[in-house]
């Protein structure tokens, strides 16, 4: 009996690097997410040819290490030709993808992929993003999102947007979000407190969904090796599809 339920992880890796010990260590990051054995995998902070992490290519290391189709998006440069950024790892194939600046003025440069995904369940929309320090700064790249979602091609599919909203007052979603239908999938927040990782007491990482998702359960990934291998939690959705 096949199930229909969905897994997604995701997960601020702060480039390999531990959080309290400081040590770059990729091979912490995949035993974290190998112990979920997620279907859709949402990074941010992952890095590309920088010297703090070997200059290793993150992005292919990943996606190779756990055989899924990827999307990358550097959003901040290091260096010359390194930088990093945001990834999309699926189990499934990509059949269209979009990515986009939510830069706001001179702010650090922060970004949103959105993809359209072929699952055994029909099709659907995810959505990986890292937002900016404030609350103002939130408010506009969630506006930005909401205007992208309106574009033909992701108007009338199931969506799963997931990332790190930097969102300390859980304010986003009444802010903007649940204006157009969107709710918070990661509740209740008791159980999705992802930041710091060692002693967690926010739920910076947030999950929401749209219409033709059913939400099952969500909670964050607490182990020893998930307390060290970055400064956030992992957080796991699962959900169904109820149409598609």
């Amino acid at each position: 009996m096949t199930t229909k339920t969905i897994k997604l992880l995701t997960y601020n890796i702060h480039k390999g690097i531990g959080g309290r010990d400081r040590r770059y260590d990729l091979s912490r990051t995949m035993a974290v997410i190998d112990s979920v054995k997620p279907d859709l995998i949402c990074l941010q902070e992952v890095d590309s040819h920088v010297s703090r992490s070997s200059l290793h290519d993150q992005p292919s290391i990943l996606a190779n290490h756990f055989g899924y189709h990827s999307l990358y998006q550097m959003n901040v440069p290091v260096g010359r030709s390194g930088g990093y950024g945001n990834l999309i790892l699926s189990k499934w194939p990509l059949e269209y993808s979009q990515q986009h600046s939510l830069r706001i003025g001179n702010r650090k440069p922060r970004g949103l992929q959105i993809a359209k995904i072929q699952t055994p369940h029909g099709q659907m929309g995810l959505a990986n993003w890292h937002l900016g320090l404030t609350h103002a700064e939130q408010v506009r790249q969630a506006l930005r999102f909401l205007n992208h979602c309106r574009e033909p091609i992701w108007a009338d599919l199931p969506m799963i947007l997931a990332g790190d909203t930097n969102d300390w007052g859980n304010r986003l979603l009444n802010k903007t979000l649940a204006h157009s239908g969107f709710r918070q999938a990661s509740l209740p927040i008791v159980q999705c407190r992802s930041f710091p990782a060692w002693f967690p007491v926010a739920s910076l990482d947030k999950v929401f969904s749209h219409h033709g998702i059913r939400h099952i359960h969500a909670h964050v990934v607490r182990s020893a090796i998930s307390r060290q291998a970055s400064d956030h939690l992992p957080l796991v959705v699962e959900f169904e599809l109820t149409h598609g």
